[in-house]
């Protein structure tokens, strides 16, 4: 009897949050500490700049949106539920822009080959293995935006399903199969280059 007390009573127990942890940050600023708001766009700031630059594929544009990104978390900052992750909120809004701003321009071929921007993102200080990130990260450039998001967040943020669900908001159903396609698209692009993978 005693044993089942206990584990209610660890049921119900709150969960303790640390005074950095995002949803303590984020109640912070809500309770009118807005200083708060630097010390999130400090922990996520590069988390948005690489969903911006992994989704569109172009540097150039990378500091503008997350700009825009930043701007909108902190207008609607003050409306957050507390029903999701954090992390699953403001990457909501981060693929949100990335696609505004591929409707604004009304461009076709969005794609714009990775070495180009090797510079300013280097993936690796191994010569070999960033050409193998360079062949990936610009095949995965050549899919589609509404497979390449998911996949993205799947096998480089390591998002569950659900996550992702709830940030490219559609069915769970439909995330996995477009992980699913977006992985079988990736090995036929790749399927030439195998002998330079191996």
């Amino acid at each position: 009897m005693s044993s089942n007390n206990n584990s209610n009573e660890e049921l119900i127990q709150p969960q303790i949050l640390k005074l950095d942890d995002d949803f303590s940050l984020v109640k912070r600023f809500i309770d009118g500490d807005e200083s708060t708001f630097r010390l999130l766009v400090q922990r996520h700031q590069e988390k948005i700049r690489n969903i911006i630059y992994l989704v569109l594929s172009d540097s150039e544009v990378v500091d503008d949106i997350a700009q825009e990104v930043m701007i909108t978390i902190y207008k609607n900052l003050k409306n957050f539920r507390f029903e999701s992750q954090f992390t699953t909120w403001f990457y909501r809004i981060t693929v949100n822009k990335c696609k505004d701003y591929l409707r604004k321009k009304n461009v076709r071929k969005i794609f714009v080959p990775i070495k180009e921007a090797s510079e300013k993102f280097e993936y690796t200080s191994s010569t070999e293995v960033n050409d193998i990130s360079e062949i990936v990260m610009d095949a995965i450039s050549k899919l589609p935006v509404k497979l390449r998001v998911p996949l993205l967040l799947k096998d480089i943020e390591g998002f569950s399903y659900q996550e992702i669900a709830q940030t490219i908001n559609c069915e769970m159903g439909t995330v996995k199969s477009r992980i699913y396609r977006a992985r079988e698209g990736l090995k036929k692009i790749l399927k030439p280059m195998e002998s330079e993978l191996s």
